[in-house]
């Protein structure tokens, strides 16, 4: 009992942590959604039985969006999960190119625990731009986002094979929904002369 009132803090923390944060897609959902989402994926693959992970996954994004310092979550959920956090969290110094270049660089070194939850991140965000896109993103943003995402999972695949294709098909889907996009936006120009 006592595992799941922490699991229960963690989302109370994030909730507080995230309230004004949102995802960046049209509907603008509370990011809260997301942290939801990718505890559940983790907590899926391991059928409940890495509450520690369940809990990083929550809190995965804190120290990286939130600037919550690691041994404040260490000091409330322990030093697993904050090194599991830690381990996931990008270097926010970084421009965005580097850091996304170290993702793809840094994946097969992860731990089997950070490479399923960066795996569980990952088809989040794909599932995100399948469902509500952010506004201002191209369709060629659209597609090269998913081909880094398939380039970082590469490394992060085989510790879970419910995670590899929740992460498939959250690309397929993603992908799709571009195509769609693609083909409705045709049907609006007007027939070649």
């Amino acid at each position: 009992m006592k595992d799941w009132v922490q699991v229960l803090r963690a989302a109370d923390a994030v909730a507080r942590w995230h309230v004004h944060q949102r995802r960046k897609g049209a509907a603008a959902e509370p990011y809260i959604n997301h942290l939801i989402e990718v505890a559940m994926l983790v907590a899926d693959a391991t059928a409940g039985a890495d509450l520690d992970l369940v809990i990083a996954a929550l809190l995965h994004d804190a120290i990286e969006d939130q600037e919550v310092p690691r041994d404040e979550i260490a000091g409330a959920f322990g030093e697993d999960v904050a090194g599991l956090v830690d381990e996931v969290t990008d270097d926010k110094s970084l421009d965005k190119a580097e850091r996304k270049r170290l993702q793809v660089a840094h994946a097969a070194t992860k731990s089997a625990r950070a490479k399923m939850l960066k795996l569980a991140d990952k088809t989040s965000n794909l599932r995100a731009i399948a469902l509500s896109p952010p506004p201002d993103w191209t369709v060629k943003r659209r597609l090269e986002y998913v081909a880094w995402a398939r380039e970082v999972a590469t490394n992060l695949r085989g510790v879970s094979e419910d995670l590899d294709r929740a992460f498939d098909e959250a690309a397929a889907a993603a992908e799709n929904s571009i195509r769609v996009a693609r083909g409705t936006m045709v049907a609006f120009l007007p027939p070649p002369a």
